[in-house]
Parts: C-alpha cells; sequence; structure tokens
C-alpha cells in the first residue's frame, strides 16, 4: 500500500570561503563615494586553499602589483592590457573568493559573501558585475539565472550551465532577467567546454526575452578565452556603463 507522507526539517551548512579583496587607490571608507564591484569566479584549477592560485587570471591577476607579463606580447596586446588594467584598478573593489577542494560555486554562498562586503564597504549596489571562467563561467551563468536581480552586468567566459534554470528564471523573475546585460565570451577551438555551451545559454536568454545579450567567439582561440577578455578595456567600459535598474 502506498499513503501520502510529509518530511520536514530544517537543514544548515557551515560555509567558509577564502577570498581576494581588493579596494582602489581613491577608495576611502569615511567618504559618501560607493564603488562598483566586480565578483569573480575562477576555474577548476585554482580551488583549494592556497589562495594566491585565485590570482593565477583574470582581474585579481591584473591588479596584483608587478603581474606578470604574457610572453611574446604584441605592442597592441601591451596597450590593450594596460588601459584593461587601469580602467580595473581605478573604478572597482573587486572580490574572488576560491572554491573548496572538490567543490563547485554555491549560489547561496557566494550572494552571503557578497552582502558581508556589501554590508562593510562603500559598494554602489547598483552597479555589482559579475565574471567567471571555465567553472567560474558555469557558476556565473548558474548564480544570474538565480539571482538577476542582483547584478548591473554579467560575463560569463568558457561556460555553460542548464537551459531549464534561464527557464524558470524568465518566470519567476522576469522583469529582472530581461533587463539583466550579457556578454558571454567563448573559444571557437575549446575542447575542454565546447562553444555550443555558451551558444545554447545565449539563445536560452534570447527566447526568454532579453535583448541585450551578446556572445563574442575567438575562432582560433582554445579553452584560454579569457586572457584576451580580461586583456581588453572594453570590458570594463561595458561594465561601467550599466546600473542595474530598480
Amino acid at each position: 500500500m502506498q499513503t501520502h507522507q510529509k518530511f520536514q526539517t530544517q537543514l544548515t551548512q557551515k560555509v567558509e570561503l577564502g577570498y581576494l579583496l581588493y579596494l582602489p587607490p581613491g577608495y576611502d571608507a569615511k567618504a559618501a563615494k560607493r564603488w562598483p564591484l566586480i565578483l569573480f569566479l575562477h576555474g577548476s584549477g585554482e580551488r583549494g586553499t592556497n589562495l594566491p592560485l585565485v590570482a593565477v587570471h583574470g582581474p585579481p591577476k591584473l591588479v596584483k602589483r608587478n603581474p606578470p607579463v604574457p610572453k611574446n606580447e604584441s605592442d597592441e596586446g601591451r596597450k590593450g592590457r594596460e588601459a584593461a588594467t587601469k580602467l580595473l584598478t581605478e573604478n572597482f573593489i573587486v572580490v574572488s573568493p576560491q572554491c573548496p577542494v572538490g567543490g563547485r560555486w554555491e549560489a547561496e554562498a557566494l550572494l552571503a559573501l557578497l552582502d558581508s562586503v556589501i554590508a562593510s564597504h562603500k559598494v554602489d549596489t547598483g552597479r555589482v558585475c559579475l565574471t567567471g571562467l571555465s567553472m567560474g563561467g558555469y557558476g556565473s551563468w548558474a548564480l544570474l539565472s538565480k539571482s538577476p536581480e542582483r547584478f548591473a552586468a554579467v560575463a560569463p567566459i568558457c561556460g555553460g550551465g542548464e537551459r531549464i534554470d534561464i527557464l524558470v528564471a524568465s518566470r519567476t523573475k522576469a522583469d529582472a532577467l530581461k533587463s539583466l546585460p550579457v556578454w558571454a565570451f567563448h573559444g571557437g577551438k575549446d575542447t575542454g567546454v565546447p562553444l555550443a555551451e555558451s551558444e545554447r545559454m545565449v539563445e536560452a536568454l534570447k527566447k526568454a526575452g532579453v535583448k541585450d545579450v551578446q556572445l563574442t567567439v575567438y575562432p582560433e582561440a582554445g579553452h584560454d578565452s579569457w586572457t584576451a577578455t580580461y586583456n581588453n578595456p572594453k570590458l570594463y567600459e561595458w561594465f561601467l556603463s550599466h546600473t542595474r535598474k530598480p
């Protein structure tokens, strides 16, 4: 015999995340000015407890003092990287958490971290941006699906996700999702995370009614589509151009 039953309990989970926090030179905790913030999610290779690993790629690498110069960098590439670094370092608070060994990015933990930083620092909550690479790209897609209302703009790099998450968000948080600018990036020859992963997520956003969504493909790039992206000043200009609508 099969009967209807109900189970109810309350689950709590202790979460501890190490993170790198960058504050721009003009930041003053006593001043009225509030700053745009970038939440950066790293890839699977930077998981663990060795926090400096988080700065191997992306924004936390660029904001380091004397970051390593790429080998065989062209003059054009150097100028772009320097312009990107200037925009990033002078205009943004950068929060770069480290995912535990063997873990994946958990939306609740990331949002709690974000809330903690906002509560203790001068953050412009209407200008919080999200980006991540590889596993962090997947984390970015998941987080924008869960809480589109929290972000001014999102840039997932060589990631992917579940189209059903976009569908659910389009029904439960339609207005926030439709007004969220998304700029995805991917390498055309990526064998680690196929280009189709980004393509299907972008298509899902378009079907959900998102107007400001674009995908940049680097035709000859493999999995590393993040170096060209984060070294491009246009990304940070794009972040700065957006403010979340209330």
